[in-house]
């Protein structure tokens, strides 16, 4: 039984309340109307996706479908049928609709790319313009949502243009179920945010279905969506790049050809400052090479005493059409930064010592970072894609694909102790420094055809896999990393002592302890998926994953040991139906997925022997069963998904409590749960995103530490996003428009065990607003987030202050 608490109790009746206030809106007489359809190519030729298609003077509007197509309904009478989007010329056509029947105009041409910057045409607030119906990276294969037996979530730049967001951090707030646990960090490795998703962590690694990760906060510049893909994802993604509950995709824009540009400055709280430019131009008169350049600077100042950030990211693209049938893609992703790490503080002791058993209770002082401003990593990250697509028939396709993913973070890393009194913190610093490389070739090879009446959407790939990292820890006061211990509240003479001169000095005076973090991993992958249409209505998929993983041995020069290497071999299914009960419409879906992880050599107690031997253990396994809906109403002006899941994993180590420093592999955890995603398009001018999620994770099987209890990383188990907009879409001010929405999160409890008590996060409300004035060549827009200026935390066993109200205000320019 789903328990809530009030206050989220009356946050979900809002969103409901809202959405029911409004869907009204969607009973426009069916009677005494007709239809018009018709098919938008590119000057190509090839289907032209995401082209608004409005009746000129009227509320009556839609957009083209992935396969061009689009159908409108409207009263009896004479129209001018306009098919517009940025980057392309305006078509206008006459038509006359008649009462009960379809009309069916010649399918035509509108000259341009179906790639645009990303602005929002005047035109386009008429249609459900946050929707997004296909994805070619969630199956590996363009596929409509509902024809997909997975749940995913498609986060647009409309939204993030709304919302004044410029960071995958924040990007993330606006699918159902997904929070943040912990703060970018821009240690090399695994310096990026940490999510949790469906009761797992999760972390932004993955860039258009292939390694990208980013060690420190990803900027959104090149980014045209994100794509929360919910689940293990073994079977099509392996398993060292995703998380049992799912993974994080970004979806980078591509160039088109023609010229373009837009430049655009924010500005706001706490010294924010970002410039930014999106520039794409052919560089031939044949329009067949094509660039563009995506680029931002961000500087950035803290809520608290002491605090700031500055990132640099530079992201070119260019297109090479070689010919009719190949077509060659090249991308660079470049990120500078330098940053102090905000604030993180661990337990120091029981939470009964604490004296404290939730953040609201520490006394904690919100606006201090109880560190000095030049205690600062710096992050770099040069990150390279290549692309080869060749059309080998008009059912066959092939992709060969190249990612090289490169990160390096140095500097002090301090960090906080919360000492038993609930009255002060240990202050604590460390150096890390090092580097994380990824190399990955992945071909590919997709098929659309029929085998007798039955179509096959087919792809069979091979993929290559190599991670590479070296990072060293180096502690002060021989692997003691203690700086001081300082009150939370009041006078504190030494507060401003924990800086980078007295650290260096410390690490300089003190004997200091080096560890490593060393690795080198192989992943020799084949797989293949299948979606069969058995009938019309009735769509199967089948997969398999055949997964070789390899570890190569490292050798530590401070103790000379050598690791073990290993290698494993494992098989991945998934399978998937979906059954549409009205065609295009509404879809039942159902799957069966499964992930797997290699933990390698653990010591175990051998009774033969009678001691502890060390022994390779066998693939951790998560299995999940889903099933749910999925709609596409009214005209495309309501879609939707609700699902429930169960997942299971099994073969994983714990303690052995028989016998000292041995492990045994026979735990279990489970996480269920119930998302519901809505985004709609109820009135002309009106658009609304709105999720719930409720997660139950559980240690079925695990050491007496946290058995029976609720994993620390699994999150919070209710969580819920809202976001609506109006734009006037008539009149001398059409683009004004104004948003409001908000996210919510329940009790998080990041401390649940056996030995330290339990310890939680507060539920939180955080609402934002802002308002935006948007032209065809301008746009200027004003946002608050954090409206209330809510406190609240977040922590990955860990407690992190969030950020305080902010507003900031940007201007864009087109050209």
């Amino acid at each position: 039984m789903v328990q809530l608490s009030k206050k989220s109790y009356h946050f979900l009746l809002y969103i409901l309340a809202t959405v029911l206030c409004f869907t009204t809106g969607f009973s426009y007489a069916q009677t005494a109307k007709g239809t018009v359809k018709g098919k938008v190519l590119t000057a190509d030729g090839k289907p032209a996706d995401n082209i608004s298609i409005t009746l000129k003077a009227t509320p009556y509007g839609t957009i083209t479908n992935e396969d061009g197509d689009f159908s409108i309904k409207a009263p009896e009478g004479n129209y001018t049928l306009m098919a517009s989007s940025v980057g392309k010329e305006k078509k206008q056509i006459d038509v006359t609709i008649t009462s009960g029947k379809t009309v069916t105009i010649p399918s035509f041409a509108i000259n341009g790319s179906s790639a645009t910057l990303g602005e929002i045409s005047i035109s386009t607030a008429k249609i459900n313009r946050f929707k997004r119906k296909k994805s070619v990276d969630v199956a590996k294969m363009p596929l409509n949502n509902l024809e997909n037996p997975q749940s995913y979530t498609t986060i647009g730049q409309e939204v993030l243009t709304e919302q004044a967001i410029y960071t995958v951090d924040d990007a993330v707030k606006n699918a159902a179920g997904i929070t943040k646990l912990w703060n970018a960090t821009s240690r090399a490795g695994d310096g990026g945010a940490y999510y949790t998703l469906r009761g797992f962590p999760v972390q932004s690694t993955l860039r258009n279905g292939l390694s990208g990760n980013v060690s420190t906060t990803i900027d959104d510049a090149n980014l045209e969506k994100i794509e929360i893909i919910r689940g293990p994802s073994g079977t099509l993604y392996g398993s060292s790049l995703v998380s049992y509950g799912g993974l994080i995709n970004r979806v980078t824009k591509k160039p088109f050809d023609t010229a373009a540009g837009e430049v655009s400055y924010t500005f706001g709280s706490y010294n924010y400052n970002r410039a930014s430019i999106d520039y794409n131009t052919p560089l031939d008169s044949g329009k067949k090479a094509l660039l563009r350049i995506n680029s931002a600077y961000n500087t950035a100042n803290t809520f608290q005493d002491n605090g700031f950030s500055h990132n640099f990211a530079f992201d070119p693209s260019f297109t090479y059409k070689i010919n009719d049938r190949m077509t060659l893609n090249l991308e660079a992703e470049i990120n500078q930064g330098k940053s102090s790490i905000a604030p993180i503080f661990y337990f120091g002791s029981t939470i009964a010592d604490l004296g404290a058993t939730n953040a609201n209770q520490l006394n904690i002082d919100y606006k201090r970072a109880y560190q000095s401003n030049d205690l600062a990593t710096s992050s770099t990250n040069v990150n390279f894609f290549g692309q080869l697509e060749y059309k080998i028939s008009d059912q066959w396709k092939s992709s060969t694909n190249i990612s090289s993913t490169n990160s390096d973070g140095s500097g002090p890393g301090p960090y906080f102790y919360l000492l038993a009194g609930n009255n002060s913190i240990q202050r604590n610093v460390w150096n890390v420094a090092g580097h994380q490389n990824t190399l990955q070739v992945q071909q590919n090879f997709n098929g659309d055809f029929k085998i007798g009446s039955m179509r096959n959407r087919l792809v069979a790939g091979l993929d290559f896999l190599n991670q590479s990292q070296s990072i060293r820890y180096q502690d002060p006061n021989s692997g003691s990393d203690l700086f001081d211990v300082i009150n939370l509240k009041g006078p504190i003479p030494g507060y401003n002592n924990f800086n980078k001169n007295r650290v260096d000095s410390l690490f300089q005076n003190l004997p200091s302890t080096n560890s490593y973090s060393r690795n080198n991993t192989y992943t020799y992958s084949a797989y293949v998926s299948d979606v069969l249409n058995i009938t019309d209505n009735l769509l199967a998929m089948a997969s398999l994953r055949v997964d070789h993983f390899v570890t190569k041995p490292i050798n530590d020069p401070t103790t000379d040991l050598t690791t073990t290497s290993f290698n494993q071999t494992t098989l991945s299914p998934k399978f998937g139906l979906v059954y549409q009960v009205i065609k295009n419409k509404v879809s039942l879906f159902g799957n069966y997925m499964n992930g797997f992880s290699n933990p390698g050599y653990y010591l175990t107690y051998d009774a033969t022997s009678n001691s502890n031997v060390s022994k390779l253990f066998k693939s951790e396994q998560a299995n999940q069963w889903e099933g749910g809906v999925k709609v596409d109403i009214f005209d495309g002006k309501l879609s939707g998904t609700i699902s429930y899941y169960d997942i299971s994993v099994k073969n994983k180590i714990r303690a052995d409590a028989q016998h000292a420093n041995a492990n045994v592999q026979d735990g279990t955890q489970y996480s269920k749960g119930v998302e519901v995603e809505l985004i709609a398009n109820p009135l002309p001018g009106f658009n609304i995103i709105a999720g719930y999620a409720h997660n139950n994770s559980l240690m079925a099987k695990s050491g007496d530490y946290d058995n029976g209890r609720r994993p620390q990383t699994a999150g919070p188990p209710n969580s819920a996003n809202f976001w609506a907009s109006y734009t006037i879409t008539k009149g001398d001010v059409r683009g004004l428009g104004i948003g409001f929405g908000g996210n919510y999160a329940s009790n998080n409890y990041i401390i649940n065990n056996s030995y330290n008590g339990k310890f939680f996060l507060p539920e939180y409300t955080v609402f934002n607003t802002g308002v935006f004035y948007n032209k065809e060549k301008y746009r200027f827009g004003l946002n608050v987030n954090n409206l209330t200026n809510k406190e609240y935390f977040v922590g990955y066993t860990t407690v992190s202050p969030q950020m305080l109200r902010q507003i900031l205000a940007s201007v864009a320019f087109r050209f």
